[in-house]
This record gives C-alpha cells, sequence and structure tokens, in this order.
C-alpha cells in the first residue's frame, strides 16, 4: 500500500488537508513558519506539494514529520550566504556544488519518496516541451533539486531521462496538485509571485540594478501569471507571507522570514480551522472589541 493509499486511510473519518508550498528560494523559509503555525495548532497535514524552495522545505518535512529538525541546517545556509551571493554574481549558473539547496543532500541523499511520513509530490518543468512533471517515487533529493534549479542560476537537472528545471517555470504554487492526490481542503503559501515593484527600478527610471534583479522580477511577475489561475480553482485558502521585500539569495535572516510565515498562518488560523473542521480557538477579548468597533461580524462568516 503506497503512502497515498495510507492517508486516505487514516482520514478516511476527517477532512484532509493538503499543503501546496511555492517557490521563492529564501522567501520561501516562511514554509517552515506556517508549518510550524499549522502544528502548534494541532492541524494535520496529509499531502505536501512543493516547487522549488517549496519543495526543499516541503520534502524535509514530508520525510522527517519534525519541522524543528531543519534549523541546524538554516544554521549552515546562514553562514554560507555572502559566499552563495558572491558566486552566484561572479559566475551565474554555477552555484550546484556550492548551493545553499544542497546542504540539504547531506541528510536526504538515499532517500526515496516511498521514505516519505507524509505523500509528497515535487513539480520541475520538462525543459524539452515546457510541460509539467510531478514527482512523487524514486529518488527523493534529485527530485527536489530539479524542483528547485531556477534557471541561468542553476544548471539543470537530468532525472529518469529528461531535463529538468525550475518547477515554478509552469507551476509556481501547486495547489491544483495537491488537489490531485486526495487532499478536501489545501491551503497554498504563496510568497513569491507579484507584479513589478518600483522598488526594483534605480532612481533613473527604467534603469534595472543589475542582470539579477530583472531576472527575478521577471520570474515574480511570470509566476504572479499562472499562480493567479491555479490559486483560484484549487485554493481554499492561499497564505502571502509579506517577504517580498527579501532578495532571492539572501538567508542572512532566517528567522525574521520564518516569523513573517508564522504570522501570516496565525493571522488566518480561525478560517483554516474552520476549512479543516476543527473547532475554532477561543477569541480575545480584545479581538472581539476591535471587531464590534469595526462592525465586523463573525458570526455570519462563510
Amino acid at each position: 500500500m503506497d503512502n497515498v493509499a495510507v492517508a486516505n486511510k487514516k482520514t478516511k473519518k476527517r477532512k484532509k488537508i493538503g499543503l501546496a508550498l511555492g517557490g521563492g528560494a529564501s522567501k520561501g523559509l516562511a514554509h517552515i513558519g506556517v508549518i510550524r503555525a499549522l502544528e502548534k495548532h494541532n492541524i494535520p497535514i496529509d499531502y505536501i506539494a512543493g516547487t522549488s524552495m517549496g519543495s526543499l522545505i516541503g520534502g524535509w518535512y514530508a520525510l522527517n514529520k519534525n519541522i524543528e529538525s531543519i534549523y541546524p541546517l538554516l544554521d549552515e545556509v546562514k553562514r554560507n550566504s555572502d559566499s552563495l551571493m558572491n558566486e552566484l554574481v561572479r559566475k551565474p549558473g554555477s552555484m550546484s556544488k556550492k548551493s545553499s539547496f544542497n546542504i540539504f543532500k547531506n541528510h536526504i541523499d538515499g532517500k526515496n519518496f516511498e521514505d516519505c511520513k507524509i505523500p509528497f509530490a515535487a513539480v520541475a518543468c520538462d525543459l524539452k516541451n515546457g510541460s509539467e512533471v510531478v514527482m512523487n517515487s524514486g529518488d527523493l533529493y534529485s527530485a527536489m533539486e530539479a524542483s528547485a534549479a531556477i534557471p541561468i542560476v542553476f544548471p539543470t537537472v537530468i532525472r529518469e531521462g529528461k531535463q529538468l528545471i525550475d518547477g515554478g517555470v509552469v507551476n509556481p504554487v501547486p495547489a491544483n496538485v495537491v488537489r490531485q492526490m486526495g487532499a478536501d481542503v489545501v491551503i497554498a503559501v504563496d510568497v513569491s509571485s507579484h507584479w513589478f515593484d518600483i522598488q526594483t527600478f534605480s532612481a533613473e527610471g527604467l534603469k534595472w540594478r543589475n542582470i539579477h534583479h530583472v531576472f527575478e522580477a521577471m520570474f515574480s511577475v511570470m509566476s504572479h501569471q499562472i499562480a493567479m489561475d491555479i490559486e483560484k480553482n484549487y485554493a481554499d485558502i492561499v497564505l502571502r507571507p509579506p517577504v517580498l521585500h527579501y532578495r532571492w539569495f539572501d538567508f542572512k535572516t532566517p528567522a525574521e522570514i520564518i516569523h513573517y510565515g508564522e504570522t501570516e498562518t496565525l493571522n488566518n488560523i480561525d478560517q483554516i480551522l474552520k476549512l479543516a473542521g476543527k473547532r475554532a480557538r477561543k477569541r480575545g477579548i480584545s479581538e472581539d472589541f476591535w471587531d464590534f468597533l469595526f462592525g465586523v461580524d463573525n458570526d455570519n462568516e462563510e
């Protein structure tokens, strides 16, 4: 019996919760905060689908079912942040062996999807025909690596005869994938897709600071276009931690980014509990006061 079948059997009497974790490099550390907040409120995660950084965080959690165990890895990522940025600027596309992502390899290498404690899928893009590739069996690390192979930054990954690149090109927030895995309720986490931000331009107007800013912004805009449709049609709730101001490979302040993810989840926890069919937390007097002041009627919420 595979992991999905086991999950379906265990959750027969309750709604099955799926987590769709989007890409965003360092911004994706917010996923850790999201998972922490869900754990604190005893909201089970039955399925996980991840793209890019979402596949790294999601794959780790699916394998270990212990989000706290990822913190020692983050310390190493933080220590190497400056050298990683320098390597990217000096020689784009050369970061495969020095990548912060490869810090995961020593802990995951040799593991398969079948070893995961939570059914998991990673999304990549087939460079040959541009199609979406959903990986949910076989070697775990190569799937995570392929899902996070950002064009220009990382080399492509050959897996099962396919040349793969970052899944964000075709599916930046894989809510549809986790829905197809069997989730009744889909919680999507979008940390990266957005429109152009005037702050990404220099004081000279339309002159960009450097090629990396150009690519990062273009990738985010493209992701925004794709993610809007997927989230609208497949997600029951979309969490958007306010982390867009962090650069892709700025891993110097992981605690801040994680905190944003946790706070965003807690701000929406009543809705998440309701979707999950669980009793909402007891509201504080101050919350009731502010709702009364601003005319919010929680009793009539859908």
